[in-house]
């Protein structure tokens, strides 16, 4: 007796070789979905972060204006802007791009070397000189100074900032709009709430 062998059919051949090809291609898509982007945008995932004196030393062969996170490592409100708004796509790759960018404990008992000044930690004040002229005297964390290209105070915009709150204001100093513009007219112009002076 002769065994007989059913024979698939080549249609459904092609389709069963079609549907494990198209298995294969979108394995190779997801996959890739994953590991492109870290690849690509790995560069700018987060903020690159100096020192007041690194920042300083860079500025002189990459002028920029400087950005600094004053905050203490008792307020939740630093811990917050730290885990969502310096981790925000836009505000890390404006950030990177615009501005060398500082974190600054306010209560560092290191002593800063700056322009021919030493700023030392203040126990009276529980705060470092250097963080008590940044916020001139008005100590609240966070607090982000912002700082012109020869490191002179442009301003310190004291609290908590979402994403949203902050774009608009390292723009206006990143892109020089201040250099043109008030706050109020640009903010009028944008349809921001303007923060409170």
């Amino acid at each position: 007796m002769k065994k007989s062998c059913r024979k698939i059919p080549e249609p459904l051949l092609n389709t069963h070789v079609i549907l494990y090809m198209n298995k294969i291609i979108l394995a190779f898509v997801f996959a890739a979905g994953f590991i492109v982007p870290s690849f690509c945008f790995s560069q700018d995932a987060e903020i690159k972060w100096l020192t007041f004196e690194e920042a300083v030393e860079k500025n002189k062969t990459e002028p920029k204006k400087m950005f600094i996170d004053v905050y203490t490592n008792w307020c939740g409100w630093c811990k917050r802007m730290d885990a969502t708004t310096f981790k925000d796509s836009a505000v890390v790759s404006y950030m990177n791009k615009n501005f060398h960018s500082v974190k600054f404990n306010a209560e560092t008992k290191d002593t800063i070397h700056f322009q021919g000044h030493d700023f030392i930690y203040r126990p009276e004040n529980r705060a470092n000189d250097m963080a008590i002229s940044l916020l001139n005297q008005r100590m609240s964390y966070p607090t982000s100074v912002y700082l012109d290209e020869t490191a002179s105070v442009l301003s310190p915009v004291p609290g908590y900032l979402t994403a949203e709150q902050i774009m608009p204001i390292l723009k206006y100093y990143g892109d020089n709009i201040y250099k043109t513009k008030s706050w109020q007219d640009y903010t009028n112009e944008i349809n921001a709430v303007p923060l409170a002076k």
